[in-house]
């Protein structure tokens, strides 16, 4: 059974992979055979879209789209080539540190003179440019910490312990008004952009999807247990410095009390997350496992590999004057207009 008012439409293809996958799903075609996939981009619009869309049935699903396609074997058995493709190229592309130690040490020094795209937004970005960064990001805020929960039966003792304390924060601490999703859809009233569940999906770009994707692989796997431990720490880790320096772009663009308050309540929270990752989840999953810290070390890095092939397509457009999406925004919607996630 669907429920078409809680779940987004399907987008349009980008490509002949995303295209079979679609039809598939609405039950007019055949999914894509091997060599198609081989043959895809792993970074590539089209790759990225149909693993998206693949994933997404394990989330809200789409509109006219049974729920048992979650579970159709032929179309895993596509998922999986486009997992082992998207994978091998990370494997590939990521320079991935030999110990966990040093991978932490890269991403827990703030460079003086960082070039990021949170560095530019609180620098000399326009309003245009914030509504942009939160309509990519909605992607991943609107169902913020969701693909790490899958990791919790994964794990045990005082890692456990530690990711379900740090999720049960980003959950809103038993209080729905809190959940960090819900504070994001927020931040996008506050910028005059539509907070339906999965609206931005035909705008974001490939490498949007990517950090998006690259959650959810490591989330769904039991062998990437160690990866997506590693994803969560340089989440955690790089968040409040970051949010810290949105929060000044927020309030220097005139975005908003919502738009401020999510990244202000990120500063403090994750500032205490990274110690409880570090100490708990990391430390407590590599005394019962140790030999996963070489999966940890690759889950950080490639975190840091996927973050920064966003920052440069973001940054590469908004200084050449345009737009980060492939299609812009409209003018913004009016706040009675808004829609709740």
């Amino acid at each position: 059974m669907t429920h078409d008012h809680q779940e987004p439409r399907l987008p349009s293809a980008r490509g002949p992979l995303s295209a079979s996958v679609m039809e598939y799903l609405r039950g007019t075609g055949p999914l894509p055979g091997p060599g198609e996939v081989a043959g895809a981009a792993p970074y590539g619009e089209d790759l990225q879209l149909a693993l998206y869309l693949c994933y997404e049935l394990h989330y809200r699903g789409f509109a006219g789209v049974p729920d048992d396609r979650e579970w159709d074997p032929g179309l895993l058995g596509v998922r999986a080539a486009l997992e082992d493709r998207f994978l091998s190229a990370l494997r590939a592309d990521t320079p991935v540190h030999d110990d966990v130690d040093d991978a932490l040490a890269e991403i827990l020094v703030e460079p003086v003179d960082g070039t990021g795209v949170s560095h530019f937004l609180r620098d000399k970005g326009e309003l245009w440019q914030v509504r942009e960064y939160a309509a990519q990001r909605s992607l991943y805020h609107l169902k913020e910490a969701d693909p790490h929960a899958w990791v919790l039966p994964r794990l045990w003792g005082r890692a456990k312990a530690g990711m379900a304390a740090v999720e049960f924060d980003e959950f809103g601490g038993g209080r729905p008004d809190r959940v960090h999703a819900l504070l994001f859809a927020h931040l996008m009233t506050d910028l005059g952009l539509d907070t339906t569940y999965g609206h931005y999906l035909d705008a974001a770009c490939a490498e949007l999807l990517t950090t998006v994707n690259l959650m959810s692989l490591f989330g769904l796997h039991r062998s990437l247990r160690g990866a997506l431990v590693g994803h969560f720490a340089a989440v955690e880790i790089t968040s409040s410095p970051g949010s810290r320096r949105l929060a000044e772009a927020m309030r220097r663009t005139g975005a908003g009390p919502a738009a401020e308050h999510f990244y202000d309540e990120h500063v403090e929270a994750d500032a205490v997350h990274e110690q409880v990752v570090r100490h708990d989840v990391i430390g407590g999953l590599l005394a019962e496992e140790p030999q996963l810290a070489r999966d940890v070390a690759f889950g950080i890095d490639a975190t840091g590999y996927a973050e920064d092939r966003l920052a440069q397509r973001l940054l590469t457009d908004w200084q050449a004057g345009r737009s980060s999406l492939r299609t812009p925004l409209p003018p913004p919607l009016p706040p009675e207009t808004s829609h709740i996630f």
